[in-house]
């Protein structure tokens, strides 16, 4: 219950309770590690009551109370930046405190921190969200914390320029930190990484922060939050986010452990809003954000007159109300007399503008726009997005090595492609479209591709959209969508228009300036030609999918299986023989496919997770989870690396065979 004395805060979305701010790292190590040894066994379902315990908010003063039981009351006082960033910011009222469960486990219920520029404590007052989204904007909304910023690790320094020094030894010491936390977790597995390993992998992420070690503190938080999301089992939550964290985490400390110059390794500090002073730029789409962890909103994606990107989003805790009523909420920028409705057709030209490095668009005091006409998806620099192959676009957003810079390669496909597509038919909740060339012509002579729902949840408007072009084979459209770098040869689609010329398209109303923005946008029946005007195309048999039906699915369950249940299930499942966790059939598949690598790493990486070791008196002693951290992680970098190729590929236009009398 909510203690009598302080009124509880009134609640915006339908009763839910008050959100607990953010906790930076170290607050919340330091507060498992004052704990004894009895205490922290019971710290994981302290944190479940937590969890769901009430918060009531003091009048004025934003302090946050969680009642914790009889004579135990916990109070968190964040700071100005509205996280608890010192130990001081959170007190309990039992006779323990600060050595008390009660004020531990409110901690541990917290969301964690990001690290940012500016504050004190460079801390960021909102959190990122675990797990996927319906959308892809970021929950920090517009002015959030600005993403990191890193060097590719392969790439050489430019002539004339020294090399990197190596790490130094506080560096590689902060890293074989990093390295014995995150290897521990992936020993133990999901269900073993309660609080305690969590707050020794925070600790850990302390102290390479304190060390310069930009990276690999992100890639740490990557990891607690995922496992967070995991236990919790939050709906948002991807085993593949994890594993991909944690592949991440382990190689970039394996390599600053081992002194490795390559600068990507360390990282830079996030930057803040650079200026950029006057900007033209002209809105192309909106898309909802529905966040696993609450947040909700829209984002509106908006091109330059160079053709870079840039996002101004509208993301604050809420649900899918929440991002229903923000696509035609006011634009919060220099005062400019838009919805995101009206930016999404129209543009904007922005005095003293100020643009994150990933191209979210500031809206300070000195910010300025006025509103433009809107231009047409055939012309200026969003046409150019329909001016070039579609396999070509595609290439450059997956050109970038995930283990390089993940950020920038996420950044770099989360960018959209465009393409003139004819629809081909349906498979499952798919689109299948045949791509059509760029010059105008009418022969389709592109990649088949999958168009999928950006968002799946029932309020938005995805899902029926994409039914209703399925159901007409034939119809070209110009659709604009996001890369999935995991699947072979699919989009998200975002939006939608009619394509120049005399095919079969879309007669879409005017007040929609030539453009459907999937997520919010209900297409009907009077927006497509008469029926007896498409010609549907020649059936096509879509053939295997060479991802999804290679026998690469036993390596990627090997590796998943290692981080859902950890090293005692992949040696159980090696020994009865399970698909894919080092029995003799697996292995021989994957041969037999061609992937005698893939083969090798699972064989190697269950035969380690059985290995037990003897001491000098021949007695069993506790496996080396080194040994089998690496062992993972070659097969986890090895099978990422290959299934990105097998994506890649599918992307490329098959050439059909040459004729013998055409040699």
């Amino acid at each position: 219950m909510t203690s009598s004395s302080t009124p509880r805060n009134a609640l915006a979305d339908r009763g839910d309770r008050v959100p607990l701010p953010p906790v930076a790292p170290e607050v919340v190590a330091a507060a498992v590690e004052g704990l004894t040894s009895r205490l922290r066994r019971k710290l994981d379902a302290a944190i479940e009551r937590c969890a769901a315990a009430p918060v009531a908010v003091g009048d004025g003063d934003g302090v946050l109370r969680i009642d914790c039981g009889a004579d135990a009351e916990v109070s968190l006082h964040p700071g100005a930046s509205g996280t608890v960033d010192a130990p001081g910011q959170a007190r309990c009222t039992c006779l323990l405190a600060p050595r008390c469960l009660h004020r531990a486990a409110v901690l541990g219920a917290c969301p964690v921190a990001d690290p940012a520029a500016g504050g004190p404590h460079g801390r960021s007052a909102v959190p990122r969200a675990a797990g996927r989204q319906e959308g892809a904007g970021a929950p920090e909304g517009g002015s959030g914390a600005p993403e990191a910023s890193t060097a590719q690790d392969r790439v050489p320094p430019p002539a004339g320029r020294p090399a990197p020094p190596p790490p130094t030894s506080a560096q590689r010491s902060a890293a074989a930190g990093l390295w014995a936390a995150a290897a521990a977790v992936l020993d133990s597995g999901t269900p073993a990484a309660g609080a305690v390993p969590q707050a020794e992998l925070l600790r850990a992420a302390h102290t390479a922060r304190l060390a310069g070690l930009v990276r690999a503190e992100a890639a740490a938080l990557r990891v607690v939050r995922g496992l967070r999301a995991a236990r919790a089992r939050h709906d948002g939550h991807r085993l593949a986010d994890l594993v991909s964290a944690l592949c991440d985490l382990l190689r970039t400390a394996d390599l600053l452990a081992s002194g490795s110059p390559a600068p990507g390794l360390v990282g830079t500090v996030r930057r803040d809003y650079r200026p950029e002073g006057g900007l033209r730029v002209h809105g192309v789409l909106r898309e909802p954000v529905i966040s696993a962890t609450g947040y909700a909103g829209v984002v509106t994606h908006l091109v330059g007159e160079d053709g870079r990107w840039y996002t101004l989003a509208d993301v604050r805790p809420g649900g899918p109300s929440r991002a229903r009523g923000a696509g035609t909420a006011a634009v919060a920028l220099g005062g400019g007399a838009l919805d995101h409705g009206a930016l999404a057709r129209r543009g904007l030209l922005i005095a003293g503008a100020t643009v994150s490095p990933d191209g979210r668009l500031g809206s300070g005091r000195g910010v300025r726009a006025t509103p433009l006409p809107g231009l047409p998806w055939s012309s200026g620099p969003v046409g150019a997005l329909f001016a070039r192959p579609l396999a070509e676009a595609v290439a450059q957003r997956l050109s970038p090595d995930p283990w390089d810079d993940p950020e920038a390669a996420e950044r770099a496909a989360r960018e959209p492609v465009g393409s003139d597509v004819v629809v081909v038919g349906a498979r499952g909740d798919q689109v299948l479209a045949r791509a059509l060339p760029p010059d105008g012509t009418e022969q389709p002579d592109g990649p088949l591709i999958r168009l999928v729902a950006a968002g799946s949840h029932p309020d938005l408007a995805h899902t029926a959209n994409l039914r209703r072009l399925a159901a007409r084979p034939g119809l070209r459209i110009r659709v604009l969508g996001r890369v999935d770098t995991a699947r072979t040869a699919t989009l998200h689609a975002l939006a939608v228009g009619p394509v120049p010329g005399t095919g079969p398209t879309l007669r879409l109303p005017p007040e929609w300036s030539g453009r459907a923005d999937l997520g919010y946008d209900r297409l009907q029946g009077s927006h497509f030609p008469p029926a007896d005007g498409i010609e549907p195309p020649p059936a096509e048999a879509t053939g295997p999918d060479p991802l999804a039906d290679s026998p690469l699915w036993q390596a990627r369950r090997l590796v998943e299986l290692a981080v859902a249940g950890g090293r005692r299930t992949v040696a159980e499942q090696h020994r009865g023989g399970g698909p894919g966790a080092g029995g003799t059939a697996g292995p021989a598949r994957l041969r037999r496919a061609g992937f005698h690598t893939a083969a090798e790493l699972g064989a190697a990486l269950a035969a380690e997770a059985g290995r037990r070791g003897r001491d000098a008196f021949g007695r069993s002693t506790d496996p080396d989870p080194d040994r089998y951290a690496r062992a993972w992680l070659a097969a986890a970098v090895h099978l990422a690396a290959t299934e990105r190729a097998l994506v890649r590929a599918t992307w490329q236009v098959p050439h059909p065979p040459v004729a013998a009398s055409a040699r």
